[in-house]
C-alpha cells in the first residue's frame, strides 16, 4: 500500500521528502468452505491466517489446518459431510489422506479436475473479493 497523501511545508526551493518503510503490511491466506444444505441457507465457514514476515511465523495454511477447518465445519453444521475439493497440493497431502481415512463415517470427498475455478464456488467468493480491492495470496 501506499502512504496516504498529505500536505507538508519546506523551505522555498527545496522540495519535502517523507521517507516511508518499503514494506508492505504482509500476506493474508484464506481457506473456506461454501455450504450447502437443502431448505436451509448456504453458509461460508472461513479461516484466515495473515503472514507479516516474521521469524518462525508460518506462511500459509499447512493440511493440520485444513483438518481443523473440516473439523469446525461439522461442529457447527452438526453432520456428515461431503467435501469437493480442489487439486491444492494441501489437500493431498499424507497426513489429509489420513484423517479423511479416520473419519470416512462422515467425511466423503470428491476431487474436482486438475482445473475448474467455475466449478468451485470458494474461487467465486475470492474473485468477489479480488473485484473489491482485497488481495489474496
Amino acid at each position: 500500500m501506499t502512504p496516504p497523501r498529505a500536505r507538508t511545508w519546506g523551505r522555498i526551493g527545496q522540495t519535502p521528502v517523507v521517507r516511508v518503510r518499503g514494506q508492505g503490511s504482509g500476506r493474508v491466506s484464506m481457506a473456506g468452505m461454501a455450504c450447502f444444505k437443502p431448505g436451509r441457507r448456504s453458509r461460508l465457514i472461513y479461516a484466515i491466517r495473515e503472514y507479516r514476515g516474521r521469524k518462525d511465523e508460518p506462511k500459509g495454511f499447512g493440511w493440520r489446518d485444513f483438518r481443523d477447518l473440516v473439523v469446525r465445519a461439522r461442529i457447527q453444521l452438526g453432520g456428515p459431510i461431503v467435501l469437493v475439493w480442489d487439486n491444492v497440493r494441501l489437500h493431498l497431502t499424507a497426513g489429509m489422506k489420513a484423517f479423511i481415512e479416520a473419519n470416512a463415517s462422515w467425511l466423503t470427498v470428491f476431487q474436482l479436475p486438475a482445473y475448474a475455478p467455475a466449478l468451485n464456488p470458494t474461487e467465486m467468493a475470492c474473485s468477489q473479493c479480488r473485484s473489491c480491492g482485497i488481495p489474496s495470496a
